[in-house]
């Protein structure tokens, strides 16, 4: 079945049918429905590559995330995938786990399909993943990638809005020694996350003790491992502020292990408001940093680039929680364990 024969069945032009099938909006409503009514019952599906190499576009945008595996991102590539449904996109996903080999097919493939741009939301992203990108002229979107550049659009995160509720939340539950848990150090965005919890301490003359900021991994057995090392301490922390959910997590379950009261003895606060934080036990207090609304200023910008707008800088605020895992700062400290 080709064009020749959908415009005759519809009784229109052939050029009619093309310009309909590539959805261009000159086409009268009328006349496209009837090449559309065609199309359903015949079955008909357009050669998509063919269309590409002739309008220049592949109506294909990618994303790249960085572990799939991490309650963090399906709910970004959920809301992602349905806005490019409701906007005829499709999506060209790819998890890197930060491998340097899966990095490099997920830039090969998504170079070889011509994709009309690329939402990088790795969070620790390489710059020259960027590079490799923007040297072909492919439009971008990233979390805060740097200096402005012409075709590459900046989602920046207000980490310290968020981060400053959290610790000031604490300090009016009298909290003093507050510990907090990093990401992997040469994350940007874990750097940002501590830079901004430091300066809301300093904010309200808070001491930041360097042996109360344990490095993580953003993973639940980062979390179990930072509060071993914490609650080794001879003064360990009466709370504990981490740079993700899923790090809190792995602080509440080793919490669990050794028998450590939660919030009783130990406040607990997360990151990011993953969807399971909220049926955690307790549920967690956590900064929210929505990932739908990460997912829309994303694709938005995107589309932008694709409607030959440009550069789309923007920012994605961030709130305070509140649930359960937080409470007054005890009487009796956490004694050291062993």
């Amino acid at each position: 079945m080709n064009l020749q024969e959908i415009a005759k069945r519809a009784r229109v032009s052939i050029a009619t049918v093309s310009r309909a099938i590539n959805r261009i909006p000159s086409v009268h409503p009328a006349l496209a429905r009837r090449v559309w009514k065609v199309v359903d019952e015949i079955g008909y599906y357009p050669n998509t590559q063919a269309r590409a190499l002739v309008s220049g576009r592949s109506r294909i945008f990618g994303l790249i995330v960085s572990e799939i595996t991490n309650p963090f991102f399906p709910e970004i590539v959920q809301c992602f995938g349905d806005l490019a449904v409701q906007h005829n996109y499709e999506v060209l996903l790819s998890s890197t786990i930060h491998d340097p080999t899966r990095i490099e097919r997920a830039v090969r493939r998504m170079i070889e399909r011509r994709v009309d741009g690329i939402a990088i939301l790795t969070f620790g992203m390489d710059e020259s993943l960027i590079e490799r990108f923007h040297s072909r002229g492919v439009p971008l979107v990233c979390v805060k990638a740097g200096q402005n550049v012409p075709g590459v659009s900046n989602i920046r995160i207000d980490y310290l809005h968020g981060i400053r509720q959290a610790v000031q939340h604490l300090a009016a539950l009298r909290h003093v020694r507050i510990a907090f848990v990093t990401g992997p150090p040469s994350f940007r965005t874990v750097l940002a996350r501590r830079g901004a919890f430091e300066q809301s301490m300093k904010e309200i003359g808070l001491d930041i003790r360097q042996e109360l900021i344990v490095s993580g991994d953003h993973r639940m057995e980062g979390g179990m491992k930072a509060l071993m090392r914490l609650a080794s301490l001879s003064e360990p922390p009466t709370a504990v502020l981490c740079s993700n959910d899923m790090t809190a997590i792995g602080v509440l379950r080793q919490a669990y292990e050794c028998g450590i009261p939660i919030p009783q003895a130990l406040s607990v606060v997360g990151f990011d408001d993953i969807r399971i934080a909220q049926f955690t036990i307790p549920p967690l207090t956590t900064v929210q940093m929505s990932q739908i609304g990460l997912a829309q200023l994303a694709f938005c910008a995107l589309l932008r680039h694709a409607e030959g707008g440009g550069n789309n800088d923007c920012v994605l605020s961030t709130a305070l929680i509140l649930r359960c895992s937080t409470a007054l700062a005890s009487l009796r400290p956490l004694l050291p364990l062993g």
